[in-house]
């Protein structure tokens, strides 16, 4: 029986690791715009890794990934939060929300 554990281990650590990229492999990584296409204002490209501020300019989280139809994803004190596009602007080269990290949270409980 000890023979077969380091095999499962692998065989488990090799699972884990590949499950992530099955799941996001079908949801190709897009640029986020705002509601800009309907208001003719220029839209904020947001990608994976772009970091995300508040309206006063504390630091949010850096963007997880982007989802279709531009919806932005931050990890917030381990919890996967969504901000929608809409509330994004750019500010002073800076990627800005309308929400507060409060207002995240609670939405995503």
């Amino acid at each position: 029986m000890n023979k077969f554990a380091p095999l499962a281990l692998a065989a488990t650590i090799l699972t884990f690791s590949l499950f992530p990229i099955a799941v996001h492999a079908a949801e190709p990584l897009q640029p986020a715009h705002t509601a800009a296409q309907d208001t003719g204002t220029p839209a904020v490209a947001v990608s994976a890794g772009k970091l995300i501020y508040d309206a006063k300019g504390r630091l949010i989280a850096p963007v997880y990934r982007v989802a279709d139809g531009g919806l932005v994803q931050v990890i917030v004190e381990d919890e996967l939060v969504s901000i929608p596009a809409q509330t994004l602007s750019e500010s002073q080269g800076k990627v800005v929300t309308s929400l507060t990290k409060a207002d995240l949270l609670k939405a995503g409980r």
